[in-house]
């Protein structure tokens, strides 16, 4: 989980200029100073402030939060940092027609206007911003118990830590939450929805219940860039977006799939594993717990459409079956609807607006649609996704934007194992006799 985080981080265009911001010598003086002071360590105060602010002592938030540390107004005040305000007017002068003893005259109207302006904020000062967050942090991690608490509550606020303690008390086996990790991951919609729910709605305001992950991992690029530069830099060309350098990566698919991995840009010529690596998809959707959808394979010359590289076959094997796992386990007495796979190879030349064609082109994705699937293995689809994508093996992404289809894709790293996920599932396939067109 906690190398998950590297794409979140690398994929920004600020992910080098921040690294160097918070590693300046003032900057690492004043995490150290409020090391001594707080007791909080000056590594998870400098990935703080890397991921916060990427070091930019004037950042400001939409939300509202400002400085090198982030600090909404509210915490502010409670951290003693100050923030202070003075009133202005402003006075305008029109000029109006008006009726005196029957003649039109003009006179001038003084309109007063009274504003605040900023005079000082004292969380656009490192050398304040940087301890009062220590000692803050410091006691949040008295209160809380652990560190891992103190720095999810940073990013989200106490309330909302109170209000996950509260689900998780009453939850069985979380009764006593030892860690932030164990509870983001004890939760599963088939035995604790009430957690999950919380954690879902959670992670869609804010992503902070992967903020403690985080931060982990900024500890260790950060400690990269200062100990091993070049490699630093050759991890962070790995998640650069290759459409436009200077640009943020969209999304995970976007700087996993490269054009060394392009398969073919149209369907001709398509033969087997052995010269281009593609494989015919498996098809037993009472077993295997998927089905195509009869357009990609009902006509001969249209059968290159079922195929895909083993590694993106066995992707969809794996994630069929843990959805009908869960699911059965959750509902055992509903039966088990099978996922619609829409599209596995596509050529460029194919006029789809809004699909994402060129993954498609790589044999490295798969399409499935929601259109019919029922809510609750809509949720444990959905689950099952976000499990594999916390755990860096998986990218999805809604394709194209709005509609029910899931464009989804594994990681490189993971494509091994996935493979020999295909190849189990082919045996098991082939000792059923089950019906199975590919070589």
């Amino acid at each position: 989980m906690i190398q998950s985080q590297t794409f979140v981080i690398m994929r920004e265009p600020q992910a080098a200029p921040g690294a160097q911001r918070v590693s300046n010598p003032r900057l690492e003086r004043l995490f150290r100073a409020a090391e001594r002071r707080s007791g909080f360590p000056a590594s998870v105060l400098q990935a703080m402030a890397y991921l916060e602010s990427w070091g930019l002592p004037n950042a400001q938030s939409p939300a509202g939060p400002r400085g090198i540390m982030q600090i909404s107004e509210g915490t502010a005040k409670r951290m003693g940092l100050r923030i202070t305000y003075a009133r202005r007017h402003h006075v305008t002068k029109t000029r109006v027609a008006v009726r005196r003893h029957g003649k039109l005259v003009y006179r001038t109207v003084r309109h007063k206007s009274t504003y605040t302006v900023l005079v000082r904020d004292d969380r656009l000062r490192p050398d304040r911003a940087i301890p009062a967050a220590a000692m803050y942090l410091a006691t949040l991690e008295r209160r809380y118990g652990g560190r891992d608490w103190a720095i999810w509550a940073y990013h989200c606020g106490e309330g909302c830590i109170a209000d996950l303690l509260t689900v998780a008390r009453r939850t069985p086996g979380l009764e006593g939450a030892a860690s932030v990790a164990k509870l983001f991951f004890g939760c599963n919609p088939a035995w604790n929805r009430d957690l999950c729910g919380a954690i879902q709605q959670a992670m869609e305001r804010d992503y902070s219940p992967t903020y403690w992950f985080r931060v982990m991992r900024a500890q260790q690029l950060l400690r990269m860039y200062d100990e091993d530069p070049p490699a630093f830099h050759d991890l962070l060309a790995e998640y650069r977006y290759p459409e436009d350098l200077a640009a943020r990566a969209p999304d995970r698919l976007s700087v996993w799939l490269k054009p060394l991995d392009l398969v073919r840009d149209a369907a001709l010529g398509v033969a087997g594993p052995g010269e281009d690596g593609l494989v015919t998809a498996l098809q037993d959707p009472e077993f295997l717990g998927y089905r195509l959808d009869p357009r990609l394979y009902a006509e001969a010359r249209d059968a290159w459409r079922a195929k895909a590289m083993p590694s993106t076959i066995g992707t969809l094997a794996y994630v069929a079956f843990e959805t009908r796992r869960l699911y059965k386990a959750w509902v055992p007495e509903e039966a088990f609807l099978p996922l619609d796979v829409t599209a596995l190879l596509v050529p460029k030349e194919d006029d789809v607006p809004g699909t994402r064609l060129m993954d498609h082109a790589h044999g490295q994705v798969f399409d499935l649609s929601l259109a019919d699937l029922p809510t609750h293995e809509q949720d444990c689809l959905r689950f099952v996704l976000d499990d594999l994508g916390w755990n860096g093996d998986l990218g999805f992404i809604q394709a194209p934007p709005g509609t029910a289809i899931l464009h989804i894709g594994c990681s490189p790293t993971s494509r091994d194992f996935f493979t020999r996920v295909f190849e189990d599932a082919r045996a098991a396939c082939r000792a059923r006799s089950a019906p199975w067109p590919g070589p």
